[in-house]
């Protein structure tokens, strides 16, 4: 019997599950998939925005591997916690596979950054996605204006959110303390702000024109900074995506610049270019009261040049979305620089040599990088590199009962039933508020009700 703990429930640690239960070449294999949250699907169900119903769908495929027979799932377990550290996984299990994605935002590094109104896009999505360790956030939502800097699809969703009306949101599983708080939101202008051009944006095409569907809401574009990018005026070299993705602003500037406001909008989403950040301006008293952005232009190489110029745009809340970054993993290397484990194939390298048992996957080992279908083929090489040492792992003795053992250092873990259990919690929680299902928002919410499985 060979014993894979995989860590994380997103879908690079699911695929990882998949493809080593899926394999022929070790056939006596079991897994355990352990995860931090009472919680399974990681990024699907704290990432994809309340109102991307298609793409949470996905829980359905990513359960269907969880409830294999060969694979268990096991929540409220914290690897690195005192006593849980890769000696003691190594104890337990033959192998431990490493799929803990990129928890924590990057930083802009600029005077500010951290005064009350400046939060990580990364915050504001957990905290509208019910992630229990956002339970008490707050937000500026009675502000006039609120300034999303970056432009990537994380960026287009927090915009998005911020403008969208609650009762469309009162139809998704929001938690209701959210729903309640946009509700009472003032926010009327959303600013998504990039230092560089409409063909070197990041999101995706249908993410944007989203923006553009939205009940009472106008998007607002300025033709003079999409013309800046040398590839507006003939966007056929550009990939797909970014052709796609030029028309559609085109379509809005054009109607900007004709002052087509359309009938009575209630809120209205800027999308700037060519503005860098250079100080979130404010006090600690009272908060944030603009951004300051210095003018760029384009530099001949791809990249954007400072012009001196700056501009401030208000806006008492910020968002950063400026990219995801890995952390360190308990008694694993990490390169950070890149904000990964170095590895070779998905085994983990400490100095250049691989450390017997320990793998990784996803996002840790490649960057915040790719699609949720990238995690596939990402999750099969480590998945080959594993099941290539798989004889002289196996040679190991490891404990008996894993649940047990991890029990004796002083986890408590959450089972497939317990996890049932608030999922059924849930739905009973949106009967009452006559909605559907409505996620749990807290740890003692979460837990009490894995423990209900009678």
């Amino acid at each position: 019997m060979l014993r894979v703990a995989v860590i994380g429930s997103g879908p690079s640690g699911v695929y990882t599950a998949q493809s080593l239960v899926e394999q022929q070449a070790v056939p006596d294999i079991e897994v355990y998939v352990l995860d931090r949250l009472p919680c399974p699907y990681g990024l699907v169900r704290y990432g994809v925005a309340p109102d991307h119903e298609k793409i949470k769908s996905l829980q359905g495929n990513l359960r269907t591997v969880l409830e294999h027979p060969q694979v268990h799932f096991l929540g409220n377990v914290e690897v690195g916690a005192p006593g849980l550290g890769l000696r003691e996984l190594h104890e337990i299990f033959h192998a431990v596979v490493f799929c803990v994605g990129a928890a924590t935002d990057r930083h802009l590094g600029i005077p500010g950054e951290n005064l009350p109104g400046s939060h990580s896009a990364t915050d504001f999505v957990a905290w509208y996605s019910a992630h229990p360790d956002a339970a008490a956030a707050r937000f500026a939502l009675a502000a006039r204006s609120a300034v999303v800097i970056g432009v990537g699809n994380v960026a287009v969703d927090v915009a998005r959110i911020l403008a969208r009306g609650a009762a469309e949101l009162a139809t998704t599983d929001m938690p209701q303390g959210a729903l309640g708080a946009l509700a009472d939101s003032r926010i009327e202008d959303v600013w998504m702000v990039g230092r560089r051009g409409p063909s070197q944006a990041k999101f995706t095409t249908k993410e944007l024109r989203e923006l553009g569907s939205l009940p009472g809401t106008q998007v607002l574009v300025r033709p003079e900074e999409l013309a800046l990018d040398p590839a507006y005026g003939d966007p056929s070299g550009l990939p797909a995506v970014g052709r796609r993705n030029v028309e559609v602003l085109r379509g809005w500037a054009e109607r900007t610049a004709e002052g087509a406001a359309g009938p009575g909008p209630t809120r209205r989403i800027h999308l700037r270019f060519f503005l860098r950040p250079a100080e979130v301006v404010g006090d600690a008293a009272t908060g944030v009261r603009a951004v300051r952005f210095e003018r760029t232009a384009p530099d001949g190489h791809g990249g954007v040049t400072g012009t001196g110029e700056f501009e401030d745009i208000e806006g008492q809340l910020v968002l950063r979305s400026v990219g995801y970054r890995g952390t360190p993993q308990a008694g694993l290397p990490f390169d950070e620089t890149r904000g990964t484990v170095p590895h070779l194939a998905g085994r983990v390298l400490r100095d250049g040599v691989p450390c017997p048992g320990a793998y990784v996957a996803g996002w840790i080992k490649r960057g915040p990088t790719g699609v949720i279908g990238t995690n596939r083929p990402c999750a099969k090489e480590t998945t080959a590199s594993l099941l290539e040492d798989a004889a002289a792992l196996a040679e190991r003795d490891t404990a008996d009962d894993p649940v047990a053992a991890l029990r004796l250092t002083g986890q408590t873990p959450v089972p497939w039933a317990g996890w049932l259990a608030i999922e059924a919690a849930e739905a009973d929680w949106g009967h009452q508020l006559g909605r559907g299902t409505v996620k749990l928002p807290d740890w003692e919410g979460l837990l009490d009700a894995a423990r209900a499985t009678g």
